[in-house]
């Protein structure tokens, strides 16, 4: 890891509009989010970006300043060369899935996607006539 970009925000929304901005802004990675309930129950997020130190300077800045037009940062800020420990044990615990070198074991909570070839498809309207179990079905007697 080059450089290590953080941007700390209230709220999801706020979030997602600094990760925008600072990905459009720079060439850098987003590596993490780290999700946190705080202090009277709001969303603190973190945006954890990778890259070159200018550009993520630039970028940090850039997330930065959307983030407080649209809501509140926390704080952000530019480690030049994170220490190893520091990307290993602290940041390893919220690497995104592409991201992580263990990305096969990790534990995603995001529901499973299912291929369009296994995806059910409703059934037709004839299918549900047949189906029915109503009096005026012909399976039944009346």
């Amino acid at each position: 890891m080059q450089a290590l970009g953080l941007i700390e925000t209230l709220g999801f929304t706020t979030a997602v509009s600094a990760a925008d901005a600072a990905l459009k802004a720079a060439d850098v990675q987003l590596v993490a989010v780290e999700k946190v309930i705080g202090v009277g129950g709001s969303l603190g997020v973190t945006l954890h970006f990778s890259g070159d130190v200018a550009a993520v300077t630039s970028s940090v800045e850039a997330g930065k300043a959307e983030a407080q037009r649209v809501g509140t940062v926390v704080s952000a800020h530019v480690i030049a060369k994170a220490h190893s420990d520091v990307t290993d044990k602290i940041l390893g615990n919220y690497l995104l899935p592409e991201n992580s070198t263990e990305a096969d074991s990790a534990v995603s909570t995001a529901p499973p996607r299912q291929s369009s070839a296994t995806t059910a498809k409703p059934p037709k309207s004839a299918d549900l006539a047949q189906t029915s179990d109503s009096p005026d079905s012909p399976d039944q007697p009346n």
